[in-house]
């Protein structure tokens, strides 16, 4: 059985008080903490980081809240990193913005350590849940036999057929392995970068970014499953500029490397043809 790793978790707080009393609770409950004074530095750490979850506080001088929630979504390596908000305002202008961005929760201070490791567990088990379906939707086909000449393309189309996004999706199909970021679709399709953030969101619930994470971790799996390449094979063909970060990406994606990934399928479809 694989022993799963601490849970991650980043707060980015610049009080020091609040931030190392979440910081202190959330180690003793067994996770695995990071903790930024500001937004900058807390971007900074989430890059290098890649945590399972950011708590980010609102109101920060320099860049507030709002601005850590845009540019993590606008970077492959952080746009699908669950974020809850921790803020003193229960405005709806301040709630409907944070939505806007792609915020997943909202925690108004004071709040307790308690109150918010409940938000971190419901916010991790629904990110757990959707890995497990990309996961089983994978291992629907295993007793499909595979074709000599299998490409890396995937069975079925991840994305929904949404007429008024048929062009954001076309592109993202056709250049997923390229290394592409939000930038280059908003300016394939003639939108700004925010437009047609708050226009996918609203749509289909996800970031352009997360599509694009999707669409690459779609094709890693079928390479996964049907290839022999290496990891640094794959993580190339798919546009990472290196394997670490692929890697870092599919865990977070899939809920465990992708070696261990690949294991586990040849297991199971060593299992499924002797029974």
């Amino acid at each position: 059985m694989i022993q799963e790793s601490p849970k991650k978790i980043l707060i980015i707080e610049d009080d020091a008080m609040t931030r190392n009393i979440f910081l202190d609770g959330l180690q003793a409950e067994g996770f695995e903490t990071i903790g930024a004074q500001n937004g900058i530095i807390g971007i900074q750490k989430a890059q290098e980081h890649q945590p399972d979850l950011v708590i980010c506080d609102v109101m920060m001088p320099n860049m507030d809240g709002f601005g850590v929630l845009k540019m993590l979504r606008q970077e492959p390596v952080t746009a699908i990193i669950p974020f809850i908000f921790l803020t003193g305002s229960d405005s709806k202008s301040s709630l409907r913005k944070g939505m806007e961005l792609g915020a997943d929760d909202y925690l108004t201070k004071p709040c307790t350590v308690q109150q918010l490791l409940k938000a971190i567990a419901v916010r991790l088990e629904k990110q757990s849940k959707l890995m497990q379906y990309w996961y089983a939707a994978c291992c629907q086909n295993l007793a499909q036999p595979v074709a000599a000449n299998t490409t890396s393309s995937a069975p079925e189309s991840i994305f929904p057929t949404v007429p008024q996004l048929k062009e954001v999706f076309d592109y993202i199909e056709a250049n997923y392995h390229q290394g592409i970021t939000l930038c280059d679709v908003a300016e394939a399709v003639g939108y700004s970068s925010a437009y047609l953030t708050n226009r996918v969101a609203k749509i289909t619930g996800e970031t352009v970014n997360g599509w694009i994470v999707k669409r690459r971790m779609s094709a890693a799996r079928c390479l996964l499953q049907e290839t022999d390449q290496t990891i640094e094979q794959i993580s190339s063909a798919l546009g990472y500029q290196n394997a670490c970060h692929f890697s870092r990406q599919f865990r977070q994606h899939n809920g465990i490397p992708p070696q261990t990934w690949r294991k586990e399928y040849q297991l199971m479809r060593r299992s499924t043809v002797e029974v």
